[in-house]
């Protein structure tokens, strides 16, 4: 009886609501009244109202059966999929979203939602087109406000405030009302550290209840690297709206990126339970599943956080490796920090992809969150196309740069001072001069200092992430070589303050930055143009050089090679002429200067191991023992794992030079390689030990070695010797 009651008073309220209504409610703020009305709706005979109400309401299996039967009721009718992509954008679900705006633009081309649709789905990915579909939306429809609201929304992505507003006041110009126009004008006052009171006066009156401009404020916040802020800002969205679900998935999913791992999960599993099954949430919660497998290492301020199954093996090179760079950066930018720094090791990429983004598919090696840094473990990437210790201390620069500028300081000038870090620690490090930014340095395409923020937020082609880093990090070069490491350091405190880029730099150097570009490209001319200006030639002979040695022609290899390595050093992938040059020696008997040419290849950042072992191999042939052992150290910053028998051959070749510390080190590592041969791994280090004077532990290991082995006589005779 009841139930026919309630379904008679939903008829009757459903023969009153319509979904402007419905609409109106939500936009005032009306959430109770909004809920009503939603309710109401869904008894509507309309199929496409019915999932308009399904929707709001959070019921997405119903509203996507009530838009598959809109759909093929009206199935000339560009609106519904629309708004059926939209309610897919919404739930993520970007393949099943495209589809439909690209159904959506074939029957009616041009269609201003559609467009508006399918710029959202771009700037999900932060898709240079976004703005142009954003645009495209304008012209058909100059009154089309959320079109505005979305180019602001895109420039303060791309960090101009000044194009932001503009954008917001035209929105407003439309609409006094346009809520995330206010939002924005908040925002720009939020992130230079004022109140904003003025827009959220009007936004309030609009619509007290407003959760979803606070989100998208969060969310610029979380573009910024201010993590704390974001966070609270999404507890403000929240407070005004507790059912807004994706809000309550990024609050979750930003304080797992900050440790706060028990809250983080109790809201992720509140969105799960509430249907909110994103591949956001359900990616992370498993990730959080997996952490049991994960052990954790704390020396001082240091924390550690490693896989179980290279645990052994990783934490001596990692914990080393954190400890130097956490010490040298603390001298380097002045700062001593208050908080621990945590260091996460991913040995499958995907799980740091989610770890960082909560999606799969992230391009990056590392990422850092204020004093916590993921990164990928060695062996979740192909041997000899990742070094490790170089994505450590550029990560690692991150929390420091953070910490003095708290968290105000532009993307290009923190990722340009990692990337000259690379380096300034070890010269072999850090990426080369690539192809591609040899193509946007030939064509004109790197950015003026001003924007180059926008290279790393909103690219306009393929390769320009890539190219604004390398950008970024020679301007760092420049500055230092130029006027010193303090100034860097000036500049950055400068950032604290909340100072645009223009400002700092023509206030710390004394030039307008148009000048400033113009002296930056001549210095940079004359550091990389002459391998700019080669690398036609390079494309062309590389190819023939390559036809050459498949052809063992090995006097026309040398000759075709040799200036080739000279018009293109930066060149060290798989295949570069130093490779087929060397080959070409050794086959004609010129071992040493094969030897020449490899460590030449080395020195210039080459990282493929097997070549690596090779060069190691003929330098200890020609009895360059010291020489042998510290190219296969090489690797231990490249690769250091399922490769026992490196770890063994150097550790033997350390103990035959009398470094009984770095003999240790190797052997340990064997050890934690997990091994074929297990007694003579732990026999191998017991001597090591036993020569270092370390007697208990060599005894401990040489009684390991006879576990595995009872006859192992050299292990016998080991104990018996240390029992004396």
């Amino acid at each position: 009886m009841r139930s026919l009651l309630l379904l008679a008073l939903f008829a009757n309220l459903a023969f009153a609501a319509t979904l402007d209504e419905c609409r109106e409610h939500k936009r005032r703020g009306r959430l109770a009244e909004a809920k009503t009305c939603w309710l109401a709706l869904t008894q509507a005979r309309d199929a496409a109202l019915q999932a308009e109400a399904f929707w709001a309401l959070g019921d997405y299996t119903a509203a996507n059966t009530r838009f598959q039967s809109a759909v093929a009721l009206k199935p000339k009718d560009a609106a519904v999929r629309v708004r059926w992509g939209r309610m897919f954008f919404e739930k993520g679900q970007r393949k099943d979203a495209a589809a439909l705006y690209e159904e959506a633009l074939a029957l009616q081309p041009d269609f201003p939602p559609a467009l508006i649709g399918t710029a959202y789905l771009a700037s999900s990915g932060f898709e240079s087109k976004a703005v142009e579909l954003a645009e495209k939306a304008l012209e058909k429809d100059p009154k089309l406000f959320e079109a505005r609201e979305m180019l602001a929304r895109f420039a303060l992505e791309e960090y101009d405030e000044k194009r932001a507003i503009e954008q917001a006041d035209k929105a407003l110009a439309i609409s006094p009302e346009a809520l995330d126009a206010l939002i924005v004008h908040a925002t720009v006052d939020w992130l230079n550290d004022r109140p904003g009171t003025e827009w959220i006066a009007r936004l309030e009156k609009v619509n007290p209840n407003y959760g979803e401009g606070y989100a998208m404020a969060a969310a610029m916040f979380i573009i910024n690297r201010r993590y704390e802020e974001g966070i609270k800002l999404y507890r403000t969205a929240l407070d005004k709206n507790p059912d807004l679900l994706a809000a309550k998935s990024e609050l979750g999913v930003n304080l797992m990126r900050l440790g706060e791992e028990a809250e983080a999960r109790k809201l992720l599993e509140a969105c799960y339970e509430a249907n909110w099954r994103t591949a956001q949430v359900v990616n992370t919660l498993r990730l959080m599943d997996s952490y049991k497998n994960f052990v954790t290492f704390k020396k001082g301020m240091l924390i550690l956080r490693v896989h179980k199954k290279e645990a052994d093996l990783l934490k001596p090179y990692f914990e080393t490796e954190l400890e130097r760079a956490s010490n040298v950066f603390e001298k380097k930018y002045q700062l001593k920090l208050t908080r621990p720094v945590q260091l996460e090791v991913y040995p499958d990429h995907e799980d740091f992809a989610v770890r960082t983004m909560g999606l799969p598919g992230l391009g990056a090696l590392g990422v850092t969150f204020g004093n916590i840094v993921a990164m990928d473990s060695p062996s979740g990437r192909k041997p000899g196309t990742f070094h490790w210790a170089s994505t450590l201390w550029h990560e690692l620069s991150h929390v420091y740069a953070l910490a003095v500028t708290k968290h105000k300081v532009p993307r290009w000038f923190t990722e340009g001072l990692a990337v000259h870090e690379e380096t300034a620690v070890n010269k072999e490090w850090g990426d080369r001069l690539d192809p591609s930014t040899i193509r946007a340095i030939k064509d004109g395409k790197l950015l003026p200092v001003a924007t180059l923020d926008r290279g790393f937020v909103r690219p306009s082609y393929p390769a320009q992430v890539t190219v604004s880093y390398f950008q970024a990090g020679k301007i760092c070069d420049y500055i230092n070589e130029k006027w010193g490491w303090q100034k860097l350091v000036d500049m950055l405190k400068d950032f604290a303050t909340g100072k645009t880029t223009v400002e700092v730099m023509e206030s710390h150097l004394s030039m307008k930055t148009e000048q400033f570009d113009k002296d930056f490209l001549a210095w940079l001319d004359k550091q990389v143009g002459e391998q700019v200006k080669g690398f036609d030639a390079w494309r062309k002979n590389i190819a023939v050089a390559n036809e050459l040695s498949k052809a063992k022609k090995w006097d026309e290899v040398i000759k075709t090679a040799e200036p080739i390595v000279r018009a293109y050093p930066d060149y060290v992938d798989p295949g570069s002429a130093y490779e087929l040059l060397a080959e070409a020696s050794e086959k004609k008997g010129d071992k040493a200067k094969a030897i020449q040419i490899l460590q030449a290849w080395a020195k210039v950042g080459g990282r493929q191991p097997e070549t690596l072992k090779k060069l190691a191999a003929l330098l200890e042939e020609a009895g360059r023992k010291r020489e042998a052992a510290e190219t296969l150290e090489r690797i231990n910053y490249i690769y250091p794992v399922q490769d026992d028998e490196y770890h063994r051959r150097q550790g033997e070749l350390w103990f035959e030079l009398g470094d009984k510390d770095r003999a240790i080190r190797e052997f340990t590592a064997v050890v934690g390689s997990k091994p074929g041969d297990v007694a003579g791994s732990y026999y191998n280090l017991a001597k090591a030990q036993r020569a270092a004077g370390l007697v208990d532990q060599a005894r401990d290991n040489v009684i390991l070695a006879l576990e595995a082995a009872p006859s192992f006589r050299p292990a016998q005779k080991l104990l018996l010797e240390l029992s004396k």
